[in-house]
């Protein structure tokens, strides 16, 4: 038996990840933390007796083989390294880490030899956008990424447009060339070696990201949706199974399907 905490087990990712713990007969979940919340009684989120609730990182005890992060930006790094300290498997599904914050968690887990995930996007149809846009990189020298989540998301550009950026980035091993800089009210987006990204936060969506290649005479999109966040358990499950047998810290689903 897997035995998993989830961080974050409150919110409208951690809800979804406690279902699939507990709808999975290879799983049990044991523990639950969020340091906003004030009732620590199991039963009064619907859970198990057994399970126990933490509000303190500190405090935590309880022996687990996983740990699912779907809590904030802000505190992700600090739960993570708490995680990989304490011999967890992490699969971390929060974005908003730095690119040397993720070179960190990787080098204190590999040093443990301790398996773990860190993803951008557990969503199949996601992952498969990068991959493709990775391959369509190495025939277009341009490309632009149009995000679009719900308007409560946090952070901006999203960890799924950053990643799709990078994967083009380094499929192509050089930077994007600017056509031009003259942008006043700054409607270009952001840049990622040259590669614009444009991120829209507006009630309707959940998760959409639609990259554009430009050649001559031609273009070609490549685009996904997310209508329910159900979705993104089938690719936490896949990566659970999987990081049971490996002994290094993976960046990004793509690695592993």
């Amino acid at each position: 038996m897997i035995n998993v905490i989830v961080s974050g087990f409150n919110g409208s990712m951690g809800q979804k990840a406690v279902k699939m713990v507990n709808e999975s007969t290879d799983m049990q979940l044991v523990a639950g933390f969020n340091p906003v919340v004030k009732d620590l009684n199991p039963e009064n989120y619907g859970l198990n007796k057994n399970v126990k609730i933490f509000n303190q990182v500190s405090k935590i005890d309880t022996k687990a083989d996983v740990w699912i992060d779907f809590s904030i930006p802000s505190a992700v790094f600090d739960n993570t390294k708490f995680a990989i300290g304490k011999g967890i498997r992490p699969v971390i599904g929060t974005s908003g880490m730095s690119e040397d914050q993720t070179a960190e968690l990787k080098k204190m887990a590999d040093a443990k030899g301790l398996g773990g995930i860190i993803a951008s996007n557990f969503g199949l149809s996601a992952v498969l956008m990068m991959k493709f846009a990775q391959v369509a990189a190495k025939y277009f020298d341009e490309s632009e990424i149009v995000e679009k989540h719900h308007e409560d998301k946090i952070d901006a550009p999203s960890g799924t447009a950053l990643n799709t950026a990078r994967l083009i980035y380094q499929a192509r091993g050089h930077e994007q060339i600017p056509h031009s800089n003259n942008d006043p009210m700054h409607t270009r987006g952001g840049d990622y070696h040259g590669i614009k990204i444009h991120a829209l936060r507006l009630p309707g969506f959940v998760a959409d990201e639609e990259v554009i290649f430009g050649g001559v005479g031609e273009t070609l999109t490549i685009s996904q949706s997310t209508t329910d966040r159900e979705s993104f358990m089938t690719g936490v499950k896949l990566a659970i199974h999987e990081i049971m047998s490996i002994y290094h810290l993976v960046i990004g689903l793509e690695q592993i399907i």
